[in-house]
Parts: structure tokens; sequence; C-alpha cells
């Protein structure tokens, strides 16, 4: 993420080619990277906000780039990619290796085990640069677990190499056209990067506007910053101004990046039109140079002491990271006070400087094919131990899917359902396995299922289209979950089973809200639902019933029974099921922490203690009710584990297997309330 080029002439004259002189040294770069870093780290470890700092260095890392690119064609070198390219991996690779070895290292020792294999895959994607699209995909992954990865900073590093890959053919084409045409090379390339990063800029913002989880990872959403640094490379070095004019320009650079992570949620507003400000903030800097001034804010970016820093930004960059994440895994702690939060970058500075002297520092000029050699040789130990874990991970599951099979271990709600099953339980591992719990419901990951950015009702149905009976299971997640239960009933009865669903989109008649704003592709989507029933005319909606949650009392929404009547109106009768309960802490994480006897949560904290269903009023007569409570909760408590199977695959999301566990007793109720 950090850029490796030092900000002086660059690559050697053996690297680039002789002939022109060296670039101006310019010490406060050096400076300027370690206010950066410094503040990266800070407001990670304390204010658990970003800080706008990963923007500076990739404006940086265009800066030098460029600077470096250019100086090697003007000298009469050509752009040489297949050198530059090798030296930067030679430079990279030491440090990023051992920092992933250490993550592998210290996910065995701290982690849990539910994080495994999300882990071990994302140590393989940043070895190999793509990261941040591993990232990209995981933001709209609804199930994805929440808790931050100790290799989820190397994103950024992910877009600094694309966009290492990109510039040596953007100033070869520039180049290229510069020598047609008889004009300079700065020009020409100047025009291409305004070109990019206007065309990345608009991109960027529209982005962030459709899916900003999304873009804070997206290359072509990032690339207008390492272009702006690219176009401020090309400029003369400093601004045209006295000194007094620059050295202003100097502090108000400083004070607008300190303050950009304190006053910007950074996190949610970049990489769009709020990503100005602190690339913004780092132009001044750059434009304002070495004023001169005993005031100016060179003099504290050329201190000795934050130009070391500097020289340690970017292993310091790659250790703090992971040293905060797994210090809170391993302390159980939710974030970092003032003390240990000192203690996690002094142990990330400590790392930082033995990197750099494990590492070698600055490589020497050396064959492109050497500087491969090196790059394969430190990435390579933890791609193959990430690629052995993985392995095992996929055996070790394997074997559980084959014990699973066996009901008498793994009865799930049957142990509830029949006491002579709960007096035979064996002891067994839970299932699913604790390194890949998730366990999701068929529809939730084959594209039948709309996510939360979307309006296309994705209808999947399962069945005869010739069957006696056909239902529509529609609504949220906390209607998704039953379908395991429900395809084991649809295949028994032969019933059609048609699935609609849309993630946080409950099948009500009144608008929602997400995250304090109108949910208007709910809206859009129920509307579509609607006109598919109208056409399919199932014999039965299965749908929720009430809403849980610990911040109000469980109750059936007054728009849920307005729906329930507009069915009725279209001659559809309605399953209403009892929503789920709602947990205080995630199911696997505990129960690998603490074990499955101590990971229960108390009814009474998101389902009411005498159900609902009793006492709605104005319920309609296609309404059936069914309540699966006593199979989630029994006596008032609900445990993380039943029958040696998970219940749930988080803290609110049934697993796939216990749902299925659950299809004979929600088949009685089913039953019993419609007669079918």
């Amino acid at each position: 993420m950090l850029s490796v080029l030092t900000p002086t002439a660059g690559p050697s004259p053996a690297a680039l080619g002789a002939g022109a002189p060296p670039a101006r040294h310019r010490p406060e770069i050096q400076g300027l990277r370690a206010v950066a870093v410094l503040l990266v780290a800070a407001y990670h470890v304390w204010f658990g906000r970003v800080s706008g700092g990963v923007d500076v260095f990739l404006l940086l890392t265009g800066f030098l780039i460029t600077g470096s690119l250019v100086r090697s064609v003007e000298r009469g070198g050509g752009v040489r990619a297949g050198a530059f390219l090798a030296r930067l991996l030679r430079r990279l690779s030491p440090a990023a290796g051992l920092v992933l070895a250490g993550v592998l290292a210290g996910t065995w020792l701290w982690v849990p085990r539910p994080r495994w294999r999300d882990t071990v895959a994302e140590v393989a994607a940043s070895a190999l640069y793509h990261e941040n699209w591993r990232l990209a995909a995981h933001s709209v992954d609804y199930l994805a677990r929440d808790a931050a990865s100790p290799v989820q900073h190397f994103w950024s590093l992910a877009v600094q190499g694309q966009a290492y890959l990109v510039w040596p053919v953007l100033v070869a084409v520039a180049a290229a056209v510069a020598a047609r045409s008889g004009r300079g090379t700065r020009p020409v390339l100047a025009a291409i990067l305004a070109a990019v990063a206007a065309a990345s800029f608009g991109y960027a913002v529209a982005a962030t506007a459709a899916d900003q989880p999304r873009a804070y990872f997206d290359t072509g959403a990032r690339l207008w910053e390492p272009a702006l640094g690219g176009l401020l490379a090309l400029l003369p070095d400093r601004v045209r101004a006295p000194a007094a004019v620059r050295a202003a320009l100097g502090w108000a650079g400083l004070a607008a990046l300190a303050a950009c992570g304190a006053l910007v949620d950074v996190s949610t507003a970049f990489p769009g039109w709020a990503a100005l400000w602190p690339t913004g903030a780092a132009a001044l800097v750059l434009a304002a140079g070495v004023s001169g001034r005993p005031w100016g804010a060179d003099r504290l970016l050329c201190w000795a002491p934050l130009r070391r820093v500097g020289d340690l930004a970017y292993p310091f960059y790659l250790w703090h990271w992971p040293v905060l994440v797994l210090y809170l895994q391993a302390s159980g702690r939710p974030a970092a006070g003032p003390a240990d939060g000192l203690a996690v970058l002094a142990l990330s500075a400590g790392l930082a400087w033995a990197t750099d002297r494990a590492t070698g520092g600055r490589p020497a000029p050396a064959p492109a094919g050497y500087g491969l050699a090196v790059a394969a040789a430190c990435l390579a130990p933890a791609l193959v131990a990430a690629g052995l874990w993985t392995a095992g991970l996929d055996a070790r599951q394997r074997s559980a899917d084959l014990a699973a099979a066996d009901s008498a271990r793994y009865p799930g709600a049957g142990a509830l359902a029949d006491p002579r099953v709960a007096a035979r339980l064996p002891d067994a591992p839970v299932y699913p396995d604790l390194t890949a719990p998730r366990d999701p419901w068929a529809t939730h990951v084959n594209g039948c299922n709309t996510e939360v950015e979307g309006t296309e009702v994705a209808a999947c149905s399962y069945g005869p289209a010739t069957a006696g009976r056909t239902v529509a299971l529609v609504g949220s997640s906390h209607v998704g979950h039953w379908f395991p239960a429900m395809r084991e009933l649809a295949l028994r009865h032969g019933w059609r089973l048609v699935v609609m669903t849309k993630n946080s989109c409950r099948f009500g008649a009144a608008p929602q809200r997400l995250g304090g704003a109108l949910y208007a592709d709910c809206e859009a989507w129920k509307d579509g639902v609607m006109a598919e029933l109208a056409e399919l005319r199932p014999d039965a909606v299965f749908t929720t019933a009430t809403v849980s949650g610990a911040a109000e009392r469980e109750r059936v929404p007054d728009d849920h029974v307005r729906r329930w009547r507009e069915l009725d109106a279209m001659g559809i009768g309605v399953i209403a099921v009892r929503d789920t309960p709602r947990l205080d802490f995630d199911a696997p994480e505990c129960v690998d922490r603490r074990g499955a006897a101590a990971c229960v949560a108390e009814q009474s904290a998101s389902l009411a203690r005498d159900s609902p269903l009793d006492t709605a009023a104005g319920v309609p007569d296609n309404v059936a009710f069914v309540d699966l409570t006593r199979y989630l909760c029994p006596d008032g408590r609900c445990p993380a584990v039943v029958g040696n199977v998970l219940v749930m695959s988080d803290d609110n999301h049934l697993t796939a297997t216990y749902s299925r566990t659950l299809a004979p007793m929600l088949g009685a109720q089913v039953h019993a309330a419609t007669g079918w």
C-alpha cells in the first residue's frame, strides 16, 4: 500500500538508463508518508475509524512511479517495465511474506476456528495482490462475518500493485505518441493521466452512490488517486509563489489531512467526492515543497526522526493491523484502550524495524529475473501454507459431512421432540464443523435470492409444475432460512415450492427503512412479488408472522396483517411462522471459545415470553400460524447447540442443517393448522 520508491532520484541510472540528472531530492515526502501512516494507525487503534491516509499513499504512489518512469524515458532507457516491476517486487515481497507468515501463525494461535477458512483465503489473496477484489465480493455477502480479517489492510497494497501493472503501459503509450508527434513525453502523459483521473473519478462518484462498500475496494474507483499524483509529478517542482505562501500551504495541507478522519466518515463516504479532502491536502503539501522558512511545515516533515518513521512506513503499516486484530482476538476486548493501544503501536514499530533489518532495506540493482525469484521465494511459504491449511480444512469438512449423515448422532431438533432420542444422544463434535460453520441454505447461494441492492424477483421453483399444492416462500432472510425445512416437506408431500426472498426485506405492506433511509429497492421488489403471486396463484404464502429484536418487543406488525388481507382478497392462503430469536453472541465463535454449554441466550432478550400470535388483532381467516419456538428456545432459553447440531450460523440465522431437522415439527404444525 505504501509506495516503495524513495522520494529522491528513484531507481539508479543502471536500472533506468544513464544520461539525465537525478530528480531533485524531496525530503519532505518521507515526513508526509510518516504523518499519513501514523494517522492510519492511530485512527485504527483508538478510534475504529479510517483516516484518509491510505488515499495519501495512493497519491504518493502515482507521484513517485510517474516521475521514475518518465525520467527513465527521458534518459533514453525506455520504460523498462520488467526491471521496474522486478525491483518493486524485490522491495515489497520480503516484508509482505514475513507479515503473511506471521498472520498465519497468529491465526492458528488466537483466531476462532469459524474464521480460519476466510482468513487463510485472504492471506492467499493478499500474496497474489487481489485482496481488494475478494473484499469487494465479500462486501455484498449478506451472511458474511463482520469481524475484521488480520490482512484486510492488504486491499490497498493490492490496488497499488495493480496500478504498478498499468503505469508502465501508460508511460510507454505516452512515449510512443510523443515520438511520433514530435512532442514531449510529459505533456502527452499529462493528457493521458488527466483522462484516466477524470474517468476513474467519475466512476468512483457513481459507484460510491450505487454501492459504496464495494466501490471502496474497487481498483477502477481508486485509479484517479495515483493518476492525480502522477499529474503532480509532471508539474514544476514547486508552486511559483513566495516562500511564506508555500509555508502556509504546507501547514494548511497538514491540518486538513489530520482533521479528515475526525470530520469525515471515510469508511462510508470514500472513494467519491469526499476523497478529494485527503488527496487535496497531500497535494498542497507536495506543491508547497521545501519553503526554507523556519516556521514552515516542511521543517517538521524534514525532521530526522519523522523521516525515519517514513522509512519504516511500509513495514509499520503491514504490521500494525494484524497486531491490533490478533491482540483483540487474544484478549477478547472489543477495542484497544490508551495503554494497550500504545503497546500495539510499540510492538508494530518493533516488528517494522526488525522486518526492515531482516529484509535488507533498499535492494541493490539486480537482473529482473532475480527480482522475480526473490518475490516467489518470499511469498511461496505463505501460499503453500495457506494451500495446505485449506486442504486440511476441506478434508475435515468431508469427514464431518459423512459423520453427520448418522441421525442418531446428529438429531438436531429431534433431541427436543423425543426424550428417547435425547437420552441416547452420544458425545460428538458439533456439526456443521466449526471451521466451516456458515452452512447456508441453498437458495441464498445459488442465485435464488435478491441481495440488498436489487429489485428483480429471483423466483426459483422446486417440485413439479403439476403438483397438487404450491407454496410460495416469500420475505427476508428470516423466511429464507426455513427453506431447508420447507424443501423437506415439499419433497415428502409432492408440493411445488417457489422461493422469492430478498435480504432485509419483510413482506409487509408498509414502506421499510434501511440504514435510516427509505429502502426503495425493497418496495420495488415487493411490488414485483405481488405481480408474481397474482400470476402464480399459490395455495399459500409462507412468510414471517412476527418481528423479533432487542430494540423493541416482539410483535405482529400491522403492515403484515394488511398484506395478509391483500393476499386474502387474491384467494391466497398464508402460513405465517413466528420469528426466530436473535442471540447476543455469534453462535459458532462462542461455541469455539467457550463451549456449547456456556452459549445460551435468554428468549426474553429478543422474543416475547408469551407468543404475540395468541393476541394478534384483525388477522384474516386465510392465515394459519406456526410457532417452532419450543425447538429453538426450550424452557425460555436459546442454546447455540441442540442435538449436536449448531442452531445458528451467526447470531440470528438458522443453519441449513438445523432447519432440516425442524421439518417434521414444522410439518406437523402446518398439517394441524391447514389440514393439508
